[in-house]
C-alpha cells in the first residue's frame, strides 16, 4: 500500500497540484471539518460508490487517523484503482479545513 504524509499533501496543495482526495470518515466527523475539495464517501459506502471513481486518476484516501483510509486504500487497490493512504489522517493535518 502506497502512503503519503499529511505534510506532503499540504506541500502538494501549496504547489498548486490538483489532488483527488476522498474522505472516508462518517458524516458527523466531516461536519467538524474536512480538507477543501475532498470528496466524502464514508468507508461503509466505498464498495457501493466506487463506480463514481476513475481508474485513470490517482486518489488520496483520508480518515481521522489513517486506519479506515488504509482499509479503503487496500479495498480500492484490489479493484484496480490507483490510491494512496494519507498517514495520520486528519489528526496529522495542518492545512486548511472547511467546516460543514
Amino acid at each position: 500500500m502506497k502512503e503519503i504524509t499529511a505534510k506532503q499533501v499540504v506541500s502538494l496543495i501549496e504547489e498548486g497540484k490538483m489532488l483527488n482526495m476522498i474522505d472516508v470518515r462518517e458524516t458527523d466527523e466531516i461536519a467538524e471539518g474536512k480538507i477543501p475539495g475532498a470528496k466524502h464517501i464514508p468507508l461503509g459506502l466505498i464498495e457501493f460508490r466506487m463506480h463514481e471513481l476513475d481508474k485513470a486518476k490517482e486518489y488520496i484516501m483520508v480518515c481521522r487517523s489513517g486506519g479506515r483510509s488504509g482499509r479503503a486504500t487496500e479495498f480500492l487497490e484490489s479493484h484496480g484503482f490507483n490510491v494512496i493512504n494519507m498517514e495520520g489522517g486528519m489528526l496529522a493535518w495542518e492545512g486548511e479545513v472547511v467546516i460543514g
